[in-house]
């Protein structure tokens, strides 16, 4: 029901506000902005580069040459568009969804989901989690979204200096608290403030507030409907598939049903009309009592749509035959930067790396931006670039460096991994 949440909104009038706008240290006060709380991380994300990279990462087809088919920035404004339309109905905060929309998967590793079980499989050969096969993941994105907020992503202040973003939060709990893989109904916010660092797990422990919840639905909404249209771009879909699709619409939602509109061609898959029937039923069948939800029959059907992305779309063999790719590049990547500990301890990289000039200059900026490195016979760049950052590696220390090593490459974009990889392996 439209405004019926209004009163548990993340406003002044909430008794988690205070919690809601911490930050962790104070910014910067212009003495002019006309901002609220949550505006201002909106648009310190927007302006970050984590978030300008995503426009050259997967979301599900790697690496495209096509301009039509979507990448990780184009998902997150769907996410944003979704999160912001629901909440404004519901009655939410949307300055607050839109800020963790914008942001939620600035930790996004190259090559989408893949690239990211590449870097959290490098982090167990190493020897890091002994736990065995059941152990948490040492990388997750939605983790990595949090940890590039807090302590990777940057901006200058009025005097140049360059900081962290020290986002609110709510904002920073919605990064980490996003996962839209798992399924659920009813979704309702916790009521503690946590140290979100000590979430092991992602898509178990729910947002700290509504539209943290919002963004977690939004985040499933947009990537069904928009994954199945880039299928059929790329011609992935054969007759099978529509008639499988056409079958699934008509055991869950009826073919003359609400969501038949978005397949009825058995062919055309219309992806505004879809999105928009979710939507839509999720307004309708939400209320703080039963929580984010949907009604029975369009969960049933997210359910079936979801299988069938599984199994006719992220399993096609053209895309597990690029897995086998990024897969190469990632891992050669790592092992070419493992390489150069020592090089890096006597502020000799440029040495250890000449032959890959690309690679040197980007991941030398990283040390000195993140780690104690200092190159050798040159003052302090880092006091020259106002680098206002906390050493966050320590490339004394093995562990430290391959962890490093990990964030360094899980910020690259599909396109700069492949031209690291190719600078690697020519001759």
């Amino acid at each position: 029901m439209q405004g019926s949440f209004s009163k548990v909104a993340a406003t002044e009038a909430s008794p988690k506000w205070e919690a809601c706008i911490k930050r962790e240290n104070s910014l910067y006060d212009r003495g002019n902005d006309i901002r609220s709380d949550f505006e201002r991380d909106y648009t310190r994300l927007l302006h970050c580069q984590a978030y300008r990279r995503l426009k050259h990462k997967t979301q599900v087809f790697f690496a495209p040459h096509n301009d039509h088919i979507c990448t990780r920035m184009e998902h997150v404004s769907h996410v944003a568009s979704v999160a912001s339309t629901i909440s404004k109905y519901l009655g939410l905060n949307p300055q607050l969804a839109n800020a963790i929309a914008i942001g939620h998967d600035i930790g996004h590793a190259p090559f989408g989901h893949h690239g990211e079980d590449c870097l959290n499989s490098l982090l167990l050969q190493n020897g890091q989690n002994k736990s065995g096969h059941n152990a948490p993941k040492k990388f997750w994105h939605e983790r990595n979204s949090l940890f590039f907020a807090d302590y990777i992503e940057t901006l200058p202040d009025p005097d140049a200096y360059e900081k962290n973003l020290d986002l609110t939060y709510a904002v920073r709990d919605g990064l980490i608290c996003h996962c839209g893989e798992i399924h659920q109904q009813g979704i309702k916010p916790r009521e503690d403030v946590i140290d979100l660092y000590q979430i092991k797990r992602p898509g178990i422990i729910q947002p700290f507030t509504w539209e943290g919840c919002v963004v977690k639905i939004a985040d499933k909404i947009s990537f069904l409907g928009r994954d199945l249209e880039d299928a059929r771009q790329y011609h992935i879909l054969d007759m099978s598939c529509y008639r499988q699709l056409r079958e699934i619409v008509g055991s869950t939602l009826g073919f003359e049903g609400k969501g038949a509109k978005a397949l009825r061609s058995g062919r055309a898959v219309n992806t505004t009309v879809l999105i928009n029937d979710m939507i839509v039923d999720l307004c309708n069948s939400s209320s703080p009592e039963t929580g984010i939800s949907f009604s029975d029959e369009y969960f049933k059907f997210i359910l079936e749509l979801n299988k069938f992305n599984f199994s006719r779309i992220y399993t096609h063999w053209r895309l597990v035959e690029f897995q086998h790719y990024a897969k190469n590049i990632i891992e050669t990547i790592y092992r070419t930067l493992e390489k150069t500990q020592l090089y890096a301890k006597n502020g000799r990289l440029a040495s250890a790396l000449r032959y890959f000039p690309k690679l040197c200059q980007t991941f030398e900026d990283w040390l000195v931006k993140y780690t104690n490195y200092q190159p050798q016979h040159q003052i302090d760049r880092k006091k020259i670039c106002r680098y206002c950052t906390r050493q966050v590696f320590d490339i004394t220390q093995e562990e430290s460096f391959q962890k490093c090593i990990i964030e360094f490459i899980s910020g690259m974009t599909d396109q700069f991994a492949i031209q690291v990889y190719e600078e690697i392996i020519s001759f």
